[in-house]
């Protein structure tokens, strides 16, 4: 619980600091610029209220780590979803109001994961986990999603060191290995998640894991 709210808070924050023409730089996520990026953190926090006032009684069927569906194709940004996220985005005009939006669901998603029982059941997705899985698992989604935001912002503040290691540990969960030492955490995510190209010595590192790399989450 400690870690999704700081990583959360970290990403807001981060957001808040933006300056307007910050909204209209490209993002880490393929075709989508900043402001998209933003509008797809409303949806999540949307998406963290209603998952956490959806109480299951059955079984968990998913934990952190299988909540990650791992697909085969890298996201073009042009799927239906990603469209209607860019038409979205789009429709605030000024990015104060999407910024706003984000901090005023953003907060109650928060308050929401402070005041949810971590041992109660949640269902999403056809998925049955604790809560406390499925917060774990949103570190994944704010850390990943931080380094997109910050990926053609380098005035921008990164996710925190204890979320980038979180982070390195649920995905080396969900690709069943560690990743090389010789790669800090954020390299391994950006590198593990095809968020960029490796350097010819970073392919060398990988060159165990490369027919397993990247890791498209979904």
């Amino acid at each position: 619980m400690e870690l999704f709210a700081r990583s959360w808070a970290d990403l807001r924050s981060a957001v808040a600091g933006l300056a307007p023409e910050d909204f209209a730089r490209p993002s880490g996520c393929t075709g989508w610029l900043v402001r998209d990026l933003v509008c797809h953190l409303v949806i999540d926090a949307q998406d963290v209220l209603i998952t956490l006032v959806t109480p299951a009684d059955a079984e968990p069927t998913a934990d952190a780590a299988t909540y990650w569906h791992v697909g085969e194709e890298p996201p073009t940004g042009e799927d239906p979803l990603a469209a209607l996220t860019v038409r979205l985005a789009a429709a605030y005009q000024d990015p104060a109001l999407l910024t706003f939006h984000l901090d005023d669901v953003g907060a109650a998603a928060g308050r929401a994961a402070e005041l949810a029982d971590l041992d109660a059941r949640v269902s999403t997705q056809d998925m049955v986990l604790t809560a406390r899985d499925y917060l774990d698992a949103y570190v994944l989604e704010w850390t990943l999603h931080h380094l997109d935001l910050t990926a053609h912002l380098p005035h921008v503040p990164g996710p925190a060191p204890e979320s980038l290691a979180a982070t390195r540990a649920l995905l080396e969960r969900i690709a069943g290995s560690p990743f090389p030492r010789a790669l800090d955490d954020r390299a391994t995510l950006q590198l593990a998640t095809g968020r960029r190209h490796p350097t010819p010595s970073e392919s060398t590192t990988l060159t165990p894991l490369s027919a397993h790399l990247p890791l498209v989450l979904g």
